[in-house]
Order: C-alpha cells, then sequence, then structure tokens
C-alpha cells in the first residue's frame, strides 16, 4: 500500500497540507518516497503537565507540533527519524490511560490516546513503518535511547542527596542521563551525552561519577530500571540547560 501510495497525487496533496498548516517554520515534508500514514491529536507529557499536540506519521518520520488552530495551524514543528525509534506500552494508571513510550536516542516522551482503539492503531502503524524502513534499509534497530524525565510535579524534593525542598528560590532541574529531578548543588557537574547535544549538558553527581570513570556509556541510557517511578512519569525531553519549559 505505501509504495502505491508513494508518488500518488493523493498523497502529495495530503503532505502539502501538512506543510502549509505549519507555514514558514516548518521544515519542507515532501521527499520521493514518502507517504502520509496517518495523523491524530496525541496527549504528550510535559515537563509541567499533559499537553494536546499534533501527530503525523510518514512511512519514514514521526513529525508534531503545538496546536495553534485545530487542522490549519500548527507550530513548533519537530521531526524524528522512524530509524531510531522503539515504543513501549504504558499500563493505564488513574486518568492517564491508553499510553505509551516514544524512545529515541535524543529524547524519550510518553503519549497517550483518547481511546484503546486509537492506542492500539497508533502503536501498530509505528511498528510496522518501523519494521519495514531497517528492513529495506538493512539496519539494526536501535537500542539506545534518551532518559524519559521525572516530572516536577512528582519530587517535592531532590532525588538524589532527599534534602533540599524545592521551592521557588530552589528550582528544579533534571539529569539528562537518568532524568532524576535534582536540586541546584547535586547538578553542577556536565558531561558531553553526544546523541542529546553537541556541548557538555547538566548531569546529576551520581551520573557524573559513573561516566566519568566509564562505569556507564554516554550513549546508553543511566540505570533506570531503579528508579522509583510510576508509569506515568516519562515527560518530554527538553533541550534547554537551565530546564525552561516555556516551549514543551
Amino acid at each position: 500500500m505505501v509504495d502505491r501510495l508513494a508518488n500518488s497525487e493523493a498523497n502529495a496533496r495530503r503532505i502539502n497540507l501538512v506543510e502549509n498548516c505549519f507555514g514558514t517554520a516548518g521544515q519542507p515534508l515532501a521527499i520521493e518516497g514518502r507517504v502520509l500514514i496517518g495523523e491524530g491529536v496525541l496527549t504528550k507529557l510535559c515537563r509541567k503537565k499533559p499537553k494536546a499536540r499534533q501527530f503525523f506519521l510518514f512511512n519514514d518520520i514521526l513529525v508534531y507540533g503545538n496546536i495553534v488552530i485545530q487542522k490549519k495551524k500548527y507550530n513548533k514543528q519537530h521531526i524524528i527519524p522512524l530509524e531510531n525509534v522503539t515504543i513501549d506500552t504504558i499500563p493505564d494508571e488513574g486518568d492517564l490511560r491508553n499510553g505509551w513510550l516514544i524512545k529515541t536516542p535524543t529524547k524519550s516522551f510518553a503519549v497517550y490516546a483518547a481511546t484503546a482503539t486509537e492506542k492500539s492503531e497508533w502503536m501498530n502503524h509505528i511498528n510496522k513503518c518501523v519494521f519495514d524502513l531497517i528492513s529495506k534499509g538493512g539496519k539494526t534497530p536501535s537500542n539506545e535511547h534518551a532518559a524519559v524525565w521525572i516530572p516536577d510535579s512528582e519530587a517535592p524534593t531532590c532525588m538524589r542527596c532527599k534534602k533540599v525542598k524545592f521551592t521557588p528560590v530552589n528550582r528544579r532541574h533534571h539529569c539528562r542521563k537518568c532524568g532524576f529531578v535534582i536540586c541546584g548543588p547535586c547538578s553542577e557537574k556536565k558531561f558531553l551525552l553526544p546523541n542529546q547535544s553537541s556541548k557538555a549538558v547538566r548531569v546529576c553527581d551520581f551520573c557524573f561519577e559513573r561516566l566519568a570513570t566509564g562505569e556507564l556509556s554516554s550513549t546508553q541510557p543511566s540505570g533506570s530500571d531503579s528508579l522509583p517511578r510510576s508509569p506515568r512519569t516519562p515527560v518530554h525531553l527538553s533541550d534547554d540547560d537551565d530546564d525552561d519549559d516555556s516551549s514543551d
């Protein structure tokens, strides 16, 4: 089906409409062989609270952006190559239901669909696109992904020292390696994580020591299996070093 639609006028029109919705601020999306598989609104867990985002699934990329006017205008376009994507389901918890993790080497975050059927369709289509893309390219699936972040609301105190309580003065920060919410004194060091940034980024003291001694690889997620987190804790990985969440 994808091959049949690749060079069709209907597919070209659909991609053109998506480009127009993002305007001049978005990157061009029409390339040979690219097919728009599906689209829809998903709830994305950002650092401070869940937010609605418009997602577009192509056969080779996943695109999402902020909704300005539904079906007419979007901004802050994000493009994720599917060959780097792995997904994992998230068990339902409270009001957060029908969710899954989207994990890549540069960022990892959780999204939620409106219904279980929508979740199943999204996950099936993403998995198929990733499988087809990797199979055709003869590549090996990526086993590297960025840490998912603990939301601000999950950590009233520093998750490393367990002493500092967060206030408007004592601000929250996130370790780019493990995703913990940490205080300033516990995150004064930086380390180069090539998959996430071309410059050194904030890490907690615990991760810095393990990275510096070679106990932990800079291209692998830290031992997040031990994180005291619930299924609803992963959030979007911001690129801003001082943890500003104004953009996402």
